[in-house]
């Protein structure tokens, strides 16, 4: 038979059956890269804004494993029938040479336009690319969905075989994973700043950390004694940095009110008025009648609860009790938001020695009470924070006692030397990493 017998209208057919089985190939190869790697988040966005593509995009890509099932058996029908065809004309061309050259003609055309050609294509714009091809997918689920769930029927049953269980309804990361890793490759490659990154980082680790990690200790608050002469107590209120003072009676931990400076001010300016004018007079003022009653939260309350509860209540000032209702410090709304922008100082903070220091060695000499979150945030180290809140309790914790002054220790790949030590607190140590 000669050439051109055998370019009959078969031949003529088969080539354009393969052709298009080719493009239907294609199709798939770009669906399914387009539907996996495209954003939902930009997606929700996108049919926010009214796009209907966008919005049968995110419901195509609900049930991922119906999605990838669905494409998966549209492209492989496509390709093993179109390397059938082929193999079957060239057979009838060449004959016996035919399978070898369908073959290697077959892999080139698979590999260049039904796969590689629309996979990078998609990849460059794959929301565009997933509104596009989100309605055609839509019905290719509709019409394989029996064939597709008998399928997944099947797979689930040989990987029980093995051990293994799926879930359809569970993530490989969850949002906030996905989210915490972008932030971090974002930073990586230099297209977001450290600020950035740290500010969108703090307001998701909110949920999982508690008042207890960023409270002020109750040795370090401020405190007025409620039984103490009213002028004396007006003076420590005018002398003192903070605008909120925790009043107690007797025992420190006993706090029976909060003096607000502004309160104070107010009332011993009425009370001047009402009487002789006389600023000796103050001695009369019922501290107690000024003070507002003290608020207490759990340690273990989470940082965003606390802080929606602050907003609710229209209060910024918190004092911090144990489970035995034991005071352990107090908490503030700008503490809260000082873990998300960073460190706010206005005109009346004290200008206190810098926390963190860097030494000419690249060490670093920090204050024994820095947290290790801020330590890390600040270095860009990684000290664990599971065990203490702050640098000297991770030491303390490590060596099982407390060190003396010039003591040195290893660990976490950190050299720790203790440079101050008060009573049985570490108030200054140099940190290296080793």
């Amino acid at each position: 038979m000669s050439w051109l017998e055998m370019l009959d209208s078969t031949f003529w057919i088969t080539t354009a059956a393969i052709l298009c089985l080719l493009l239907l190939s294609a199709f798939f190869s770009g669906s399914e890269t387009a539907l996996t790697a495209a954003s939902r988040g930009k997606l929700r966005a996108q049919a926010d804004k009214g796009s209907g593509g966008a919005e049968r995009a995110l419901k195509v890509t609900e049930d991922g494993e119906k999605l990838i099932g669905a494409i998966l058996l549209g492209n492989n029908v496509a390709n093993i029938l179109s390397a059938s065809l082929a193999t079957a004309l060239l057979s009838r061309l060449f004959g016996a040479n035919g399978v070898a050259i369908a073959t290697l003609v077959m892999t080139t055309l698979v590999l260049i336009f039904a796969e590689v050609l629309p996979k990078t294509y998609a990849i460059t714009a794959p929301e565009t690319a997933a509104a596009r091809v989100a309605r055609p997918i839509g019905w290719l689920i509709a019409a394989l969905s029996p064939i597709v769930a008998l399928v997944r029927l099947l797979v689930r049953g040989l990987l029980m075989l093995f051990g293994v269980r799926t879930d359809p309804d569970s993530h490989v990361l969850s949002l906030r994973e996905e989210i915490v890793g972008a932030l971090s490759l974002g930073h990586s490659e230099g297209t977001m700043q450290k600020e950035d990154r740290d500010r969108l980082l703090g307001a998701l680790d909110l949920s999982d950390r508690t008042v207890e990690e960023i409270m002020t200790h109750r040795s370090k608050i401020a405190m007025i004694d409620a039984d103490a002469p009213p002028d004396r107590v007006l003076s420590e209120v005018l002398a003192s940095p903070h605008t909120r003072l925790p009043l107690y009676r007797g025992e420190r931990e006993n706090i029976v009110g909060i003096i607000h400076a502004k309160d104070l001010l107010r009332a011993t300016e009425r009370f001047l008025r009402s009487g002789d004018g006389k600023l000796d007079s103050v001695s009369d003022l019922d501290i107690l009648s000024v003070a507002k009653k003290p608020y207490f939260v759990p340690e273990t309350t989470p940082l965003d609860e606390q802080m929606r509860e602050f907003l609710k209540r229209r209060t910024h000032f918190a004092l911090v009790v144990d489970e035995y209702g034991d005071l352990r410090g107090l908490i503030t709304l700008e503490d809260i938001i000082e873990e998300i922008v960073g460190e706010i100082t206005d005109e009346f903070d004290i200008d206190a020695e810098h926390p963190l220091k860097r030494g000419e060695g690249g060490d670093f000499i920090l204050d024994g009470g820095m947290t290790i979150r801020d330590f890390n945030r600040a270095t860009e180290y990684s000290l664990p924070d599971d065990e203490a809140n702050t640098v000297a309790g991770l030491v303390i914790h490590e060596a099982q006692m407390i060190p003396n002054e010039g003591q040195v220790f290893s660990f976490h790949g950190f050299r720790f030397e203790i440079l101050q030590r008060k009573d049985n607190r570490i108030t200054r140590l140099k940190v290296r990493p080793l």
